[in-house]
């Protein structure tokens, strides 16, 4: 297949985050060759892959994709979805999957052909993978992964480079749903499997991904078309709201990286040094120069998470001056006298932290101007071994910290304003990344199974 030129569609940054249909209609003028868009994110922590829940709601999963996916059968253009239901572990692609098949029955698409590619790892790979030195943590921040913490571990997936999706592409899939995907890849994928260069795929897939945010205004929440060239892409805004800059452009290629201009990926290096932006006046910028280079060793990037507590918390406000003047002595105190209370259970079974919005809510003790306003948002928040004492530790620490008596008071009682009723939150299962790794692998399909759900290979 000879293209001079190559269409993607990205709807929004992230799948059920929603978009105006207007600007998804004029993408959609402009013909595409493919829709796809990214559903999944680590942004907010290990949460949603331990506990098996999706980052949005299914009303709002489904309200974008009935959209992408009744466009994309009366086009006839691939509809793709990355690191699906979020995490993109096996209960995220089926939570996924069954939106899917809800809005096929309901539009009778039977004739879709509909790929699922999965993206979990097995417990005794990584667990053979470590015995043979082939797995190492992504950064010094990542604790030992030790048998006992693999085994307590819920789910491991792995980001997934373009090479299973094209093969799910080559075998006639009309709809890809799937798995954990290193973001870029859906969108590189869809434009190398049509005979595009990588680097420019997967350059322009980093900044598809996020949709409209590369563009001034940005968001998440508007589409964007990327038009691939033999030797340059096209960044276009759906919006006339939005226009795209040399500078917007550039910084979003920026976004998320630990190097100034190199970003690694499965199997890959995206090089941007000699990367040039320019403004072609309608509101669109053309970037050229990109480059890739392939790694020695493939590696795929693990990720996996454990519960390691409970939390409970409580939200307050506080307007004393007096308290104000001297909070963080104060919490230090009700700290103190919990702890004296309750001096049969082990502090190390529990932690009481308070975080004070308006003073250094934000950065903690980071923060350069400590000078508290004239009231302060207060977070008692505790974790435990159980929910049971997560439950009772916040609970003495709200009412202690209520009614403690700090030098200088002159009510009796009344320290902190609550806004819900009841104050306490018991918020349930904390989880930590347990595995954040990098993984050794033969070759870029070993881990990762492709099955049509509907349909299959023409």
């Amino acid at each position: 297949m000879n293209m001079e030129e190559y269409k993607i569609l990205a709807p929004c940054g992230m799948l059920g985050y929603g978009f105006p249909k207007a600007s998804f209609q004029k993408g959609m003028e402009h013909k595409p060759d493919a829709i796809v868009v990214d559903a999944g994110s680590t942004d907010a922590g290990p949460h949603k892959l331990g506990a098996g829940t999706a980052i949005v709601s299914k009303q709002a999963c489904k309200k974008d994709l009935e959209l992408m996916i009744t466009a994309g059968a009366a086009a006839g253009i691939p509809v793709i979805i990355g690191s699906a239901g979020g995490s993109g572990a096996r209960i995220h692609v089926e939570w996924t999957q069954s939106i899917v098949m809800e809005i096929v029955k309901e539009h009778q698409l039977s004739d879709l052909n509909i790929a699922v590619i999965w993206a979990d790892i097995p417990h005794e790979a990584v667990k053979a993978s470590l015995a043979a030195g082939q797995c190492e943590p992504l950064n010094m921040t990542v604790k030992p992964l030790t048998e006992e913490r693999l085994e307590a571990t819920t789910r491991i997936v792995a980001q997934m480079g373009h090479e299973p999706i094209i093969q799910a592409l080559e075998a006639g899939a009309d709809i890809i749903i799937c798995g954990r995907a290193y973001d870029p890849s859906p969108f590189a994928a869809a434009a190398i499997h049509n005979g595009f260069d990588p680097a420019l795929s997967y350059h322009l897939g980093k900044i598809l991904e996020c949709a409209a945010l590369c563009a001034d205004p940005g968001t998440t929440k508007d589409s964007m078309l990327g038009i691939l060239k033999k030797d340059s892409f096209i960044i276009k805004p759906l919006n006339d709201k939005r226009k795209c800059t040399t500078i917007s452009v550039a910084a979003h290629t920026f976004y998320e990286k630990d190097h100034p201009y190199l970003l690694h990926g499965p199997g890959l290096i995206l090089d941007l040094e000699q990367c040039t932006f320019t403004e072609l006046g309608d509101g669109s910028v053309e970037v050229r120069g990109s480059r890739v280079h392939e790694t020695h060793v493939y590696k795929i990037k693990l990720e996996g998470a454990m519960r390691t507590a409970y939390r409970t918390f409580v939200v307050a406000g506080v307007r004393d001056p007096l308290l104000i003047s001297r909070i963080e002595e104060v919490e230090e105190l009700v700290r103190q006298q919990v702890q004296e209370y309750y001096d049969d259970i082990s502090e190390s079974d529990y932690e009481i932290r308070f975080i004070n919005y308006g003073l250094n809510g934000v950065m903690g003790q980071l923060e350069p101007t400590p000078t508290p306003g004239h009231e302060l948002g207060i977070v008692v928040d505790v974790v435990a071994k159980t929910q049971e004492l997560a439950d009772m530790i916040c609970s003495s620490a709200r009412s202690t910290f209520l009614h403690y008596g700090y030098e200088g008071r002159k009510a009796t009682a009344g320290n902190l304003a609550f806004p819900f009723a009841p104050s306490d939150v018991p918020f349930g299962a904390v989880y930590e990344f347990s595995v954040y790794h990098l993984m050794e692998t033969r070759d870029a399909l070993e881990m990762f199974t492709c099955e049509f759900i509907q349909g299959g290979s023409r």
